[in-house]
């Protein structure tokens, strides 16, 4: 991706600007329409133009990245102007930044020789990341206007899963041979127009392409230029193959504060490398996505989507949580009865399944950035639920105590106080059992842990606590 520089920094006031533009816009096109104002119409015609071409001058003093944030903040109308005003030649590098939703309308309203046309400046690793989203006569078209290496860096690249090294590898990389001098390599650089963006090492490598260590560019600059390279280059390598999961390797790259890696294949040829900006945009989009699933979203959704897109997105964990929400009712009318006979039950019960679903909901929290992390593995994970109960008693007696000292002094029932109190810490008990369990299963399935993790431990602690609570009330009281 095209790296920042000598950019207008997006802000608030950019965003604000854009859309007073857009509105003045709308109010000119409006006159110009009308027919009973001819003369003020041409005028008002000449303003509407002079708007877009401010507006035009605007976007094209933007980064990309802040191109992409304004059309994801604009309704879909506005959003097509806007568009519609963006030089030609950094269509591309908009469609990359913009998030999946967006692009997908952006590209409904480009015809095949435009998406054409937007990948000629485009590396054939930020190809691959559009060609899902690209029709599929548009991807042949691409594939002829590619040079024979470009066409097979672009099929190696679209031959990798989602979510592997291999997807987010980059091929435009520096590499040298190992049996050379500082001299010839400084003289190689100079002939270049300039180098890859975050290019803080060279990948030296044998006549057969194998790896065989870096060479930091701060050290070429201090070397005498008669050293080999073999001298002064690293040999402690942390490549990656293409198959690795990305995760795996994004916390390489945090692990060992890394700029760029090899990755290899089998054999230990380079074939590829991995840049610190493509990890971090990695990272952002599965944050993202796990904010998403916590919530029951079944995906990422435009904010200006229409209306039944948006419907489509949410209805399943809203289905589920219908479904829990008609057991906890059923709950609660099983215990009509004793409700009936002391009313402040009805008062109190929500305390109980509210506190215990805030526990679960931290307990899942953690556990998801544990498993994010790796930090949960099968000798662990006992202690680890071991712990978690110890938090869940250490909580259930210290809150329950107090919601019971006040039951108390509100309703002067001793008893109701006790029962308050049993039922918090059982109700705790069990929001750190789910809490634990709910995520591990989800991931032993092979499902993502944070997938409508929060909704789940509601409704299992919704329903929990009002029996826990009801019951003990029931058999203690009533």
């Amino acid at each position: 991706m095209e790296q920042r520089q000598d950019k207008t920094p997006l802000s608030e006031a950019v965003l604000e600007q854009v859309t007073d533009l857009l509105r003045r816009n709308a109010l000119a096109e409006e006159f110009v329409r009308r027919p009973d104002l001819p003369r003020q119409g041409l005028v008002e015609g000449l303003i509407h133009k002079l708007h877009l071409v401010e507006l035009q001058k605007k976007l094209d003093a933007l980064h990309p990245a802040d191109v992409a944030y304004i059309l994801e903040a604009l309704p879909l109308d506005q959003r097509l102007i806007v568009w519609d005003l963006v030089k030609a030649e950094r269509d591309g590098e908009i469609l990359l930044e913009v998030s999946d939703a967006v692009r997908e309308t952006l590209i409904e309203h480009m015809d095949g020789e435009e998406l054409v046309a937007a990948t000629e400046n485009l590396d054939t690793d930020e190809i691959a990341d559009l060609a899902p989203d690209l029709p599929r006569e548009v991807i042949q078209d691409v594939f002829k206007s590619l040079s024979p290496e470009e066409r097979e860096q672009l099929r190696a690249a679209m031959s990798y899963p989602e979510g592997t090294v291999g997807a987010l590898m980059d091929f435009d990389m520096i590499s040298i041979r190992d049996d050379i001098t500082i001299e010839v390599v400084l003289r190689y650089l100079r002939r270049l127009d300039e180098m890859p963006d975050h290019t803080d090492q060279l990948f030296v490598v044998d006549r057969s392409g194998q790896l065989k260590g870096l060479l930091q560019v701060n050290r070429l600059l201090v070397t005498d230029p008669e050293t080999v390279v073999t001298a002064v280059m690293q040999t402690e390598l942390t490549p990656f193959r293409p198959g690795e999961k990305a995760h795996d390797a994004a916390q390489a790259f945090e692990r060992y504060d890394l700029v760029s890696a090899a990755v290899v294949d089998e054999g230990g040829r380079l074939i590829g490398r991995m840049t610190v900006n493509t990890v971090m945009d990695y990272i952002r989009e599965e944050t993202d996505s796990d904010m998403l699933s916590a919530g029951g979203l079944r995906g990422e959704e435009d904010l200006f989507a229409s209306v039944w897109k948006s419907v489509k997105n949410r209805w399943t964990w809203l289905a589920v949580n219908l479904v829990t929400a008609f057991i906890a009712s059923r709950v609660i009318g099983l215990f009509e009865g004793s409700i009936s006979k002391l009313v402040a039950l009805a008062a109190l019960m929500p305390i109980v399944a509210g506190i215990s679903g805030n526990s679960g909901n931290q307990t899942i929290t953690m556990i998801v950035r544990a498993l994010a992390v790796g930090q949960i593995t099968a000798v662990n994970a006992r202690k680890l639920f071991a712990k978690e109960i110890g938090v869940s008693v250490l909580n259930g007696l210290i809150w329950g105590g107090v919601v019971g000292l006040f039951a108390f002094l509100i309703y002067h029932n001793w008893q109701l106080g006790l029962v308050m109190t049993g039922a918090m810490v059982l109700s705790l008990l069990l929001a750190a059992v789910m809490g634990v369990v709910i995520p591990l299963t989800l991931q032993k399935l092979g499902r993502d842990p944070a997938l409508g993790a929060s909704v789940m431990i509601t409704a299992i602690t919704d329903s929990g606590g009002f029996f826990i609570f009801l019951g003990l009330a029931t058999i203690f009281l009533v």
